[in-house]
């Protein structure tokens, strides 16, 4: 077997080991590993490596490797992180880390369509889905907006909801921009995963629906944690000669022309 092949069947024996445990349970050691696939230790490390970073295993230096709950697909569609998440059967939360008061300044004003003058509320939130940190979101939103807006009002609350339910406001557009980044050491504390982590940066400004530019949100996602899911379709062209392909393979064949005798032939 080649050296590629046979990395590639270990590694699908230890996705099989692992669709058999529990979200949290320790992998058997590598040493048991390597006498059950019957490989060396280098091969094994690799598959383990490589599960590591996608985010299907964790590995604990000196307390070894343990089943990763699963990704969550996150479809690119325009909805709040706790329908979000309660569309996936989680319970959604989220902790406010601070809220302050401050003037947009140019660049944060051309966002915000606001004076650069404008007073802004920037809010760093903690995301949560069933009680484990997955995101941290910097919300920035015009203060005369939300008059009255304080820190516990977005404790496990949605910031879409409130809005909608206390100012009147619906978003009805928005426009996001996706990249990959890593975390610092702050965002490492706050999401408890180690400096450096991979993660996803979301750069959000949402429209409402009185076309006012309501806010400009960063947030920074953990890469083990989450997956785009983007449905593909093909350009709208295409879309219609492929339906005319379908007419034309769909369509009843023409009926024979009836055939005419020599005294029928004028």
């Amino acid at each position: 077997m080649a050296p590629s092949n046979k990395y590639e069947s270990i590694r699908d024996q230890v996705l099989d080991l692992i669709g058999a445990l529990e979200v949290g349970a320790a992998i058997p050691p590598e040493r048991e590993l390597c006498q059950r696939f019957g490989v060396s230790r280098m091969t094994l490390r690799r598959a383990l490596d490589e599960l590591a970073r996608e985010g299907v295993v964790e590995r604990h230096q000196g307390r070894g490797t343990f089943v990763a709950a699963p990704k969550i697909a996150q479809q690119l569609e325009m909805t709040s992180f706790s329908d979000d998440m309660r569309r996936r059967g989680m319970v959604p939360g989220s902790r406010t880390l601070s809220l302050s008061r401050i003037a947009a300044g140019a660049p944060l004003g051309r966002r915000l369509d606001v004076s650069p003058r404008a007073t802004v509320l920037r809010v760093r939130r903690l995301r949560l889905a069933d009680h484990e940190p997955m995101a941290i979101e910097t919300l920035h939103v015009p203060e005369d907006l939300v008059p009255g807006l304080d820190a516990r009002d977005l404790t496990d609350t949605s910031f879409y909801d409130l809005l909608e339910d206390r100012y009147g406001l619906a978003i009805l557009w928005a426009e996001q921009t996706i990249e990959p980044t890593v975390v610092n050491a702050e965002e490492a504390a706050e999401l408890a995963i180690p400096e450096h982590s991979p993660a996803f940066l979301f750069e959000r400004t949402s429209r409402a629906d009185d076309g006012r530019i309501v806010e400009f949100v960063r947030s920074i996602y953990r890469g083990d944690r989450y997956q785009l899911l983007v449905e593909l379709r093909p350009p709208r062209g295409r879309v219609a000669r492929v339906d005319d392909r379908a007419r034309a393979v769909d369509a009843p064949a023409p009926s024979p022309e009836p055939a005419t005798s020599p005294e029928e032939v004028p």
